[in-house]
């Protein structure tokens, strides 16, 4: 039995689809306008595919700094009409600002506006059809949850929460599993309910060491023909981009093989090229701004700028973080504690820092000294890593590599004041040692920029 033929778009495809088609039809748009309308502001000529691929780079660069290709965010009218605003007003800017690459800024400025409004216009028609069609129930997946004992109710639940064009036709169970979300199946109704419920897709939850042998044999005839069927800690991870600690198990390397660039020559040493030239900037930039952060430290402070702290770094090996200082002096007298949501011990001035992330401006030292790096876990100190690593399954394999100043768990959730949340985080940095890429790396340095733009520092 192949896969039901009901069209569904997956994650991936859908944030390529976003791309593609946004920066297509607003080309589409300006020649259309161009032709038809007295905007002569761009020339469509045999020298035009130049300024063409700036737009398209500028529209994909603040699409992703502003958030328009979240698949959450793209589904909501209210945020994608203004993180639109916002990307086509830094498109329209950055346009105007290389005239090299661009054309020459018309005599009649109003031509700006004009282009301004066609781009926004297009975008807007384009992903009000995307969240009315595309994301409709007829382009949902169909799935079949299938395991031994499992919370079914959870897992249901977790895949609906981070992709809501999932839509859960069942489970089936060898084991004492009931639920009053999903509808139960028996197992000899396998074969009826893939084809009447147009089931596209069959995740396996498998909490166990191997799945149970019933249920083994009914997935074999099924696996010959071709049918989807994959596991629900891959399908986790692929739809959260976390590493779901629950399902590895003593499966460790099975599920987490680290990432080939962790020994990659090349790619280890790019990283240090690129740590060393973006911390020289960063330190550059920290020193302009240190007379404005020492006034506002003398007034809503009141004590010394600096702050040290004792963290573990790669392998384990300790140094000393540098930091802008945001709490009252003498904020830990009877011991390490975590910091709290809203800390009463952190400063007015300490709250601005935070959020705007400029406490971490000294951090850059330690990037070009060599204890952290730009991107990677953020580094823990001593007292915390010894009691996470005693709860949490895993943890001390972020230090298998260099901390970083942001990372993939640092832009992914806020600030973890908890166990709970701490465990999240971790999921996240697992993900990033998995999947550790030049190509993540940039996904975390435009989240970085996205965080502090919209204030989320922690």
């Amino acid at each position: 039995m192949k896969s039901n033929t009901t069209t569904h778009f997956e994650i991936s495809e859908r944030k390529v689809l976003l791309r593609i088609f946004d920066v297509l039809l607003v080309w589409l748009a300006l020649y259309l306008s161009t032709h038809n309308f007295e905007i002569n502001y761009l020339t469509f000529t045999s020298g035009s595919w130049v300024w063409l691929v700036t737009l398209g780079f500028y529209i994909l660069l603040f699409g992703n700094v502003f958030e328009i290709y979240d698949l959450q965010k793209a589904e909501s009218r209210k945020a994608i009409i203004k993180n639109l605003i916002l990307t086509c007003l830094l498109v329209t800017l950055f346009f105007l600002l290389t005239p090299v690459l661009t054309p020459v800024l018309p005599e009649n400025r109003f031509q700006i506006l004009y282009f301004f409004g066609i781009m926004f216009l297009t975008l807007i028609i384009w992903r009000f059809f995307y969240i009315v069609v595309i994301t409709s129930p007829r382009f949902f997946k169909r799935v079949l949850i299938i395991g031994d004992d499992m919370d079914i109710d959870s897992i249901g639940s977790e895949l609906l929460k981070n992709d809501p064009n999932y839509e859960i036709k069942g489970f089936i169970s060898s084991g004492n599993v009931s639920s009053e979300k999903f509808k139960a199946y028996a197992l000899k109704d396998l074969q009826t309910v893939i084809s009447e419920d147009k089931v596209g897709e069959i995740v396996v939850v498998n909490s166990k060491a191997r799945l149970s042998s019933e249920l083994h044999q009914a997935l074999i005839p099924l696996l010959k023909t071709g049918f989807p069927i994959k596991a629900y800690a891959h399908v986790y991870e692929d739809i959260t981009s976390k590493v779901s600690l629950e399902f590895i198990n003593n499966d460790f390397y099975l599920y987490f093989p680290s990432s080939r660039s962790n020994q990659n020559r090349l790619y280890l040493l790019y990283n240090r090229f690129v740590d060393i030239l973006v911390s020289t900037i960063g330190l550059v930039f920290c020193v302009l701004l240190l007379p404005v952060i020492g006034v506002g430290n003398l007034i809503g402070n009141r004590g010394s700028l600096f702050y040290k702290q004792l963290r573990l770094g790669k392998f384990g090996n300790e140094f000393h973080i540098l930091k802008f200082r945001t709490m009252v002096m003498n904020a830990e007298p009877e011991g390490a504690q975590l910091a709290l949501k809203k800390d009463t011990r952190v400063t007015a001035f300490g709250r601005f820092l935070r959020g705007s992330r400029l406490d971490e401006l000294p951090q850059f030292y330690n990037v070009l000294k060599g204890d952290m790096s730009l991107i990677g876990p953020r580094p823990e100190r001593p007292e915390f890593v010894e009691t996470l690593s005693a709860k949490l399954p895993f943890y001390e394999v972020r230090q298998i590599i260099k901390p970083g100043l942001t990372g993939w768990g640092q832009v992914n959730t806020r600030y973890a004041n908890s166990e709970e949340d701490m465990a999240e985080k971790l999921q996240y940095d697992l993900y990033y040692i998995k999947h550790r890429s030049v190509f993540l790396d940039m996904r975390i340095l435009l989240k970085t920029i996205t965080t502090v733009i919209f204030f989320r520092g922690q």
